[in-house]
């Protein structure tokens, strides 16, 4: 299962490379989103706790998490286009277990976008945003989280749909709203009660206080605080549903077949 898992992810990592407008499109959106607004908001960003704090520097890592959803959805278009190319069914046909297909293209598609967030990360220094050894290895572990969790739903989602454009659809409408209730544009302190309740149970709320809070605190701290914690285990337990979830759609089509 581990080997067959391995290729999977090796396939999905050469494709990627060899197609650079994928890069692209994935890095220079929420770059491009993070300088305009970041820009554009700095002068009027005022927020309860945020004093001194620019919008450049509160969306950055918002802009991380824009990166790993962008790059799941691209990467996950490839279960369409495998399908199309009959590339899908020889695997499915092929005696390996189900558990290595989720597993080999949920990795290969999360390392893609964990390797397309290390590029945006190289901006996190002229922020001042420079985590310690510790908080680097937390951050990368909430960074792994959101992209297998987003990677995972992508996946599940993929799997039914017989064209890329209505899997953007679908994407666009579903998750872009998980982003923009996460918490990424804007405060969740201060925002409407029914607002503030829609992004607290949020999963992907949590998956963004992984990611921002490394930045500013020891890993001591860390662990020391229930918000954290709290954000680490519904990370992970969407992490380990939206898994489970995709898992059931390819035993699903296996059983009908």
């Amino acid at each position: 299962m581990i080997r067959v898992a391995a290729a999977l992810a090796k396939r999905e990592l050469v494709r990627f490379l060899r197609q650079p407008s994928r890069v692209v499109g994935s890095v220079g959106q929420p770059l491009l989103f993070w300088l305009f607004l970041g820009a554009g908001f700095t002068p009027s960003f005022r927020s309860a706790g945020l004093e001194g704090m620019t919008y450049l520097e509160y969306f950055f890592p918002g802009a991380l998490l824009m990166l790993l959803l962008f790059a799941s959805i691209f990467s996950c278009i490839t279960v369409i286009e495998d399908r199309d190319q009959g590339f899908l069914q020889g695997v499915l046909v092929a005696p390996v277990s189900r558990l290595a297909i989720v597993l080999g293209k949920v990795s290969g598609a999360a390392l893609i976008a964990l390797f397309q967030a290390v590029l945006l990360l190289l901006a996190a220094p002229f922020l001042g945003l420079i985590p310690s050894p510790g908080g680097a290895v937390l951050l990368l572990m909430g960074m792994v989280l959101a992209s297998v969790g987003f990677t995972a739903l992508g996946f599940a989602i993929a799997w039914g749909l017989s064209s890329t454009s209505g899997f953007h659809a679908v994407m666009m409408v579903f998750l872009m709203p998980l982003w923009m209730l996460s918490g990424a544009l804007f405060p969740v302190t201060g925002a409407p009660a029914w607002l503030y309740a829609l992004m607290v149970v949020n999963p992907v709320s949590h998956a963004l206080e992984l990611i921002r809070a490394p930045f500013y605190a020891a890993p001591a701290a860390l662990f020391a605080s229930p918000a954290y914690l709290t954000a680490l285990a519904v990370a992970g337990g969407w992490a380990v549903l939206a898994l489970s979830w995709a898992l059931w759609r390819v035993g699903r089509v296996e059983k009908g077949a």
